[in-house]
């Protein structure tokens, strides 16, 4: 009798020690959060970010708040909230900061952010950006901006909304991450500039910014394929910021890295225009993901029907598992460069 009972109660015994230790390491394993991110998630969210509804969210128009409103909105229904020392979602800038010769005149605006703060090293923070303006109508037509840059600005709810459920389950980034949709780029790069010379938390503790760009779409320079994404950026302050994105890329994505537009003589300059370069200029390692331009940039017909997203959901994943190892990694990317 004791033999009969005793061999199954072991076996019971082992079998849940085992299961639970599959579910451990489930919890910490970075492809469980990985998964999350999905294409029709980024497609819910972006459907709405660039909607006729926002009135092509120019800066300081009532489309561009309603943008605001909808992120705020979403990182609250998340339980994200908002960075330790802020009283809201929402960084308010003023009319006057954007004052520059020959631009329009731009309204109130606001930044919005939200922050997921750091298990082992709270005081280092990761900047994840994205501007979520964009051009507002003309004409009476509704430039929309779904790849510009509607798809960073969805990326980055994607990459938040997988960074808490790795905390719910316990498994949160030892590192603090600010996530950070920042106004007014479109009339020169004001929300990011804004917020390095107002930061929530001091630029010396701010370890890299993680800029995301357009990453919806393909250019012409790739006609048969949608397998890759332009790095800007990465090598020019960290050698450790490059080889860290190139890790994550071999191990998780396995997209075609093209550094075509990082060369320091492009003639683009695509450098020093997305709000990376603000952080960049602060002695920040930074990294910008951009997909190129097409025929449909700044214009009208910038679509969500255009976009692509299984490629936008490949390129939101490199992103956060690059994020993911900054977060996590023992030290912070050693800036061995200069500024220029």
């Amino acid at each position: 009798m004791n033999k009969i009972f005793y061999i199954p109660l072991l076996a019971l015994f082992i079998i849940s020690c085992n299961c639970t230790k599959k579910t451990a390491e489930a919890k910490n394993d970075i492809n469980t959060y990985l998964k999350t991110i999905t294409a029709s998630d980024l497609k819910k969210h972006l459907t709405v970010i660039a909607s006729d509804d926002m009135q092509g969210r120019n800066t300081g128009e009532p489309g561009q708040k309603k943008a605001a409103q909808y992120l705020a909105d979403y990182y609250k229904k998340t339980n994200i909230s908002y960075p330790k020392g802020a009283t809201a979602y929402f960084q308010k800038i003023p009319s006057k900061y954007f004052l520059k010769a020959f631009s329009p005149k731009l309204g109130d605006s606001e930044n919005v952010w939200a922050f997921i703060e750091g298990s082992e090293k709270p005081e280092e923070v990761l900047v994840i950006s994205a501007h979520y303006d964009h051009v507002g109508m003309k004409n009476g037509e509704v430039y929309n901006g779904a790849d510009d840059n509607g798809s960073g600005t969805s990326s980055i709810l994607e990459i938040a909304e997988a960074f808490a459920l790795a905390k719910k389950n316990g498994a949160g980034p030892k590192r603090s991450i600010l996530f950070l949709h920042v106004t007014g780029e479109e009339h020169g790069l004001h929300g990011s500039r804004y917020y390095t010379e107002n930061p929530i938390f001091p630029l010396a503790n701010t370890i890299a910014d993680l800029n995301i760009d357009m990453v919806g779409r393909r250019d012409d320079l790739h006609p048969n394929t949608n397998n890759y994404i332009y790095l800007i950026g990465s090598d020019r302050l960290s050698t450790d910021l490059h080889n860290i994105s190139e890790e994550a890329n071999k191990k998780y994505a396995q997209l075609e890295l093209d550094y075509k537009y990082n060369a320091e003589d492009d003639p683009n300059r695509f450098y020093y225009r997305s709000d990376h370069y603000n952080f960049a200029k602060n002695g920040i390692p930074s990294l910008f993901y951009f997909n190129g331009t097409h025929d449909d940039y700044h214009q009208p017909t910038d679509d969500v029907s255009k976009i692509e997203f299984d490629a936008l959901q490949k390129r939101v994943q490199l992103i956060f598992a690059t994020a993911w190892e900054l977060a996590n990694r023992e030290n912070k990317p050693v800036v061995d460069k200069p500024i220029k």
